[in-house]
């Protein structure tokens, strides 16, 4: 049974129609599909769904649920951005838009210190991206040179205080929100390439571990992410395959995403279902239940 829950489209940053998404699905013998584009965000981006076309992105997911049941389950869901500061509480989101599932994500840290000029920011409407991105460490995208600007201005290089901010938010997020599934929770490997620290040195591994304990704690599903992998940005899955092996050790409950951005991206496994039948692991998510 293939499954796909982890996909973006022309509403955000992904391309392609929701109904391209669809056939290439059915074409491709899944049987369930569910769509998770960027939530909006109160600032101008150009990555997520827009705030006035979030109703026309979840009434075109419902249409596409009523016209093609008992040929694919297709389920509306978002990725939703936890940022202190801007946004936190995933609930006005679900509720609006009468979403089936979630997908939590840290892809812009926040620094501790920034948190009120952020909100400050929102509350007195200065909410151009001029005035939020100096404020955030974007960990994602093609260019490494964000990473590394955020890095030194503003954590003035402090890598191991930097990646504890990070993981530290994703707690919160876990926390707070108890997403359907945590999304790819050790992305803040993908620009670092070895280059400040190694994925075995024992601080990060115990920031590792920490958040963990707590998905397991909160009966969050754990996302096996394969994107970093066939974009060429990665060499493992979010999170490491030594980090698979571990969680299984728990029973933590994994679910595979290709994080597509395209229809073809959808079946971008690269192997993550051999490798789990390998380490015989326990609590495979292959159909989400809702």
């Amino acid at each position: 049974m293939l499954s796909n829950y982890h996909t973006h489209s022309h509403y955000c940053d992904g391309r392609g129609e929701l109904r391209e998404y669809v056939e290439y699905a059915l074409a491709h013998g899944f049987s369930a599909l569910g769509f998770s584009g960027h939530g909006p965000l109160p600032y101008d981006n150009k990555f997520s769904i827009k705030q006035e076309q979030y109703l026309d992105y979840c009434n075109e997911v419902r249409a596409m649920k009523a016209e093609y049941e008992g040929r694919i389950e297709i389920l509306l869901g978002l990725e939703m951005d936890y940022i202190p500061g801007i946004q936190e509480d995933f609930t006005p989101l679900i509720e609006k838009g009468g979403l089936e599932y979630s997908i939590g994500s840290v892809h812009l840290v926040t620094h501790p210190d920034h948190v009120e000029a952020l909100r400050n920011s929102l509350l007195h409407n200065d909410n151009n991206s001029q005035s939020i991105m100096p404020h955030l460490w974007y960990i994602d995208g093609g260019n490494p040179a964000h990473y590394d600007n955020g890095l030194n201005e503003l954590f003035h290089g402090d890598i191991r205080y930097a990646v504890r901010t990070f993981f530290h938010q994703t707690n919160a997020m876990i926390e707070r929100n108890r997403p359907t599934i945590v999304g790819h929770f050790d992305k803040v490997v993908m620009h670092n390439r070895e280059r400040f620290f190694s994925y075995q040195d024992k601080w990060f591994q115990e920031l590792l571990h920490e958040t963990i304990a707590l998905i397991r704690e909160t009966g969050c599903i754990c996302e096996i992410n394969t994107r970093g992998i066939y974009k060429g940005r990665h060499t493992d899955f979010y999170p490491a395959r030594d980090t698979i092996r571990y969680m299984n050790t728990l029973g933590i409950p994994v679910i595979v995403g290709t994080d597509a951005h395209a229809p073809a991206d959808l079946d971008r496994f690269e192997g993550a279902y051999e490798f789990l039948s390998e380490i015989g692991y326990r609590n495979i998510v292959k159909k989400l239940s809702v």
